[in-house]
């Protein structure tokens, strides 16, 4: 059955903690931001090892596999983005639609193994790139369509809610 597309403006993260999964972007520090990352990878691994990791726990949500697929794409989402707003002067994003993405890469197929590599690798890359941002290049920006502005540093955290969000959403 097809999960109901999520159409939420989520970019209220930057200002006040999540009431679902407690985290607070706008209390985290930039540089703490790659470090938080490369602890996600551990966690999402061990997920990805669950026996149940391909199963919905009802209809309308996806399964720990699903989430993770996702989350494996934010990180490459993310990184292009990154990489346009440091070499290019406001750039404006390119929509990504997460459910028909979902859809169409077929994240209930998937094989958690090589998810859990590629989500490893896609977050260690991010990680690897916020950290190489150096202070003075931390205000450039970039936009979405929706009219949305970001500096690395706001993309930055916008973007860390995203793979801790979804991992207490496949709490065990």
């Amino acid at each position: 059955m097809p999960i109901d597309p999520d159409t939420k403006n989520w970019t209220w993260v930057l200002e006040r903690a999540c009431p679902d999964c407690g985290f607070d972007s706008s209390a985290v520090d930039y540089d703490d931001i790659p470090d938080l990352i490369r602890a996600d990878v551990e966690r999402w691994d061990a997920v990805l090892r669950r026996d149940d990791v391909a199963l919905r726990p009802d209809d309308s949500t996806w399964s720990a596999l699903e989430y993770a697929a996702h989350v494996r794409d934010a990180h490459r989402i993310f990184r292009t983005r990154l990489e346009l707003v440091l070499n290019e002067d406001d750039p404006e994003f390119a929509n990504w639609d997460q459910d028909a993405t979902a859809v169409s890469e077929n994240y209930t197929e998937q094989n958690p193994a090589a998810v859990a590599a590629e989500l490893g690798d896609a977050a260690l890359a991010l990680a690897d790139d916020f950290a190489a941002v150096p202070p003075e290049k931390r205000h450039r920006t970039g936009r979405r369509s929706d009219g949305s502005n970001f500096s690395v540093e706001s993309l930055a955290a916008y973007y860390i809610h995203d793979p801790i969000h979804h991992l207490w959403d496949v709490r065990g």
